[in-house]
């Protein structure tokens, strides 16, 4: 054979194997996972946090949720949204007791209830995902403490320790998970609140401060602290599955919390043995390697390729939920009543940037769902004549299934309120000028157009931060922003004019500073990049064009954005904010002074402080829902409308795809640990990804016989010109 034969055979091998394997030719995974009880999804961004003190967004969730387990969790199918036990053996119920520490009843005034006690009594048997924090030889001692250079040395992964072992689950780890809260190298984002409620907390805090300074100051600030000597007056541990969390006065949203990550337990053989000198600068922290006693655990944290999680081989075993809604057993949400979780055995998240690629995927059979991005919402969705949406015929062609529903969600535009320009200085002068600008921009940028053109009318132009859903959000004339909106049987945007009007009045007269004659401009930090970001952007400037105000963009990716955001680096900012829990006290916390994010590391990424609204907050937070409660809420409203913290944009409607294979899908808008009630058809996943990628082979064929049609005379006159030289 000769060199160009040779050539043209190495050109040919790889596709004739990939024509004949059995695997897809494009499939992006190992074809030895083909077939597989695998979940396939995506991230666009890597996670910043995944240990539970630190972790509050969206994105983080995603991965943390599946592998902690708090004491509570809200049940899966049951709306309106219902806690039930997690690791708890029953849902606690709140002990209230007067100054004199004597029991009240719960109709108690709250000026008669000093402290509330909860008892959580957690579940026997209940073991941690195999670690090599509980590593020990056979003399009981732990392998992996006090490691020198030398042993950390080729350790860069977390599956470098061979060795691993777990324990019990015990009352004392959730002690220590709410100690961490106050860690000072940890800045948890809930400390500033929880330091309002459980006893002692805030002192505590200070005594690590002191703690850490003193460590530094001998030359060990990066030496490990240990909290199990330092006590907690808040927390009490009864016995081994036993403890107990005193908090100062009424606080009737804490079982909610109870439901979070946060209050999930920590094993402190897990924070020593990250804790070690050297383990940081590898990233081997709890930040990248989560650790926990739920169905699944992280096995390969790789934030530039994929996220994998396998099943916790020492999962304590849950099962599927035997009621739920009237609808659900229709729907074949009930198929599995009773059955043991979770139903798939492994996770894979892969790293995707560009929506255009995750989509082509998704449609491919090679992601289980997707979200809906609006240029290929047409492709997707259709309206019916009443206005219901419906997969269109090429979705439902492949058996693609569409959920809907309406996200306990708000995305605003903030500014930050310690900016001399949007927030204004000490006086009350300069503050003034500064709300008007505020005001005026409120009404210049149209949510009404960004929902109609990005969103594809997938949205609910906000009135305020509460959403659909939550207590004190009035529908109709009653709810409007009267700052923003007229109303004529529905709400009418102020014209532009009413915009200009309060510029000037703000000092900035079509644009321009009153004082220098120079154009004012605003800078804008966001976390969208490349080009589909691009048309977002230009649409905001234009809107902050139509009063004259020029606007720079400043985009970063999210890591960068929040430690902006924490430092009180960016003018403006979007955001959003997803519910906690179904209560109004969780969105009316981010506009708290006490929840500052420059001065208590808070939720409050506006940094706004308004006095009147505080006192009416902490009127309002303990209340049930009533007619009393909503008039409190209104007020606040009418405060918030009037000093313009943010641009209230709009509440998102959300649109999600999911294959046949795919099902026990509900959507379930404040928790994240679903993936363990949802089950997967491999078979029929496989069967479909060959069916949609199978190869067309005729137009390579035609094109390779016409390319040697072309190239024979060629060859031949070469042929005879090599044999005549030959025969000379």
């Amino acid at each position: 054979m000769n060199a160009n034969s040779r050539r043209l055979c190495a050109l040919l091998l790889p596709l004739i194997i990939a024509a004949c394997g059995d695997s897809p030719w494009n499939n992006p995974y190992p074809a030895a996972d083909s077939g597989k009880n695998i979940l396939y999804s995506s991230f666009n961004e890597r996670p910043k946090h995944l240990d539970p003190v630190q972790s509050y967004s969206t994105n983080e969730s995603t991965f943390t949720a599946q592998i902690y387990e708090p004491p509570l969790q809200y049940h899966y199918l049951k709306r309106p949204y219902t806690l039930v036990t997690c690791v708890a053996e029953t849902v606690p119920k709140p002990r209230y007791l007067d100054a004199n520490g004597r029991e009240v009843p719960a109709t108690a005034s709250p000026k008669e209830i000093a402290s509330t006690v909860y008892e959580i009594k957690i579940r026997r048997g209940i073991r941690y995902q195999p670690h090599p924090a509980f590593a020990r030889n056979a003399a009981g001692e732990p392998v992996y403490q006090n490691l020198s250079n030398a042993e950390l040395a080729g350790k860069n992964v977390l599956a470098d320790f061979q060795e691993t072992g777990t324990r019990e689950l015990k009352a004392r780890d959730f002690e220590y998970q709410i100690k961490r809260l106050a860690h000072p190298r940890l800045h948890s984002p809930i400390l500033g609140l929880m330091e309002e409620y459980i006893i002692g907390l805030k002192d505590y805090a200070k005594q690590l401060k002191d703690v850490n300074a003193a460590l530094g100051k001998n030359g060990n600030a990066d030496a490990w602290i240990d909290l199990n000597k330092y006590p907690l007056p808040g927390v009490e541990v009864v016995d081994d599955y036993t403890y107990r969390i005193h908090l100062k006065g009424q606080y009737s949203q804490f079982l909610y919390w109870l439901a979070m990550p946060f209050f999930a337990p920590m094993p402190p053989e897990a924070d020593q043995f990250f804790g070690q000198p050297g383990m940081v600068k590898k990233n081997l922290t709890l930040d990248w390697y989560p650790i926990g006693t739920g169905p699944y655990m992280l096995i390969e944290n790789n934030p530039n390729r994929a996220m994998v999680l396998v099943r916790n081989p020492n999962f304590h075993g849950e099962t599927y939920p035997v009621e739920g809604e009237p609808a659900d057993k229709a729907a074949g949400l009930l198929n599995d009543a009773g059955k043991a979780l979770p139903f798939i055995d492994k996770l894979v998240f892969t790293l995707e940037k560009e929506g255009i690629p995750r989509w082509n995927k998704f449609l491919q059979g090679y992601y289980d769902s997707s979200g809906i991005a609006s240029d290929t919402f047409d492709q997707a969705v259709r309206f019916a004549a009443g206005g219901e949406a419906a997969v269109s015929d090429s979705m439902r062609e492949q058996g693609i299934q569409l959920s809907t529903s309406v996200a306990v969600s708000t995305y605003y535009m903030g500014f930050n309120m310690l900016d001399p320009v949007v927030g204004g200085g000490i006086d009350e002068k300069s503050r003034e000028r500064a709300r008007k600008l505020r005001q005026a921009i409120s009404i210049a940028v149209d949510y009404e157009e960004y929902i109609s053109i990005f969103q594809n009318g997938r949205g609910i132009p906000a009135q305020g931060p509460l959403p659909p859903g939550i207590f004190g959000m009035r529908e109709g004339k009653d709810g409007i922003n009267p700052l923003v909106y007229t109303w004529d049987g529905e709400p009418r945007r102020r014209p532009i004019e009413a915009a200009k009007k309060l510029l000037a009045e703000a000092g900035y007269p079509n644009g321009l500073d009153a004082k220098t004659g120079a154009p004012l401009v605003l800078y804008f930090d966001v976390t969208a990049r490349g080009a589909e970001a691009k048309s977002t952007l230009d649409w905001y400037k234009s809107q902050f064009a139509r009063i004259n105000v020029q606007l720079e963009v400043r985009p970063t990716d999210y890591n960068r954005f929040q430690d902006k955001i924490r430092k009180g680096n960016a003018q403006i900012f979007e955001w959003g904010w997803h519910a906690d829990y179904p209560d109004p006290e969780n969105f009316m916390f981010l506009l708290l002074g006490a929840q500052s994010k420059v001065k208590s590391q808070g939720e409050n990424a506006s940094n706004y402080v308004n006095p009147e609204f505080d006192r009416l907050f902490e009127e309002m937070k303990n209340m049930p829902n009533s007619p009393e409660r909503q008039k409190i809420i209104d007020r606040m409203l009418d405060v918030l409308r009037h000093d313009a913290p943010w641009l209230w944009g709009f509440h998102p409607k959300d649109y999600a795809l999911y294959h046949a294979w795919y099902s026990n899908v509900k959507p379930n808008k404040i928790a994240y640990n679903n993936v363990k009630y949802q089950r997967l058809d491999p078979q029929l996943r496989e069967q479909k990804r060959r069916e949609w990628n199978n190869p067309i082979w005729w137009p390579f064929i035609v094109g390779l016989a016409a390319l040697i049609v072309m190239m024979l005379p060629a060859f031949l006159l070469w042929r005879r010109r090599e044999r005549g030289t030959a025969l000379a």
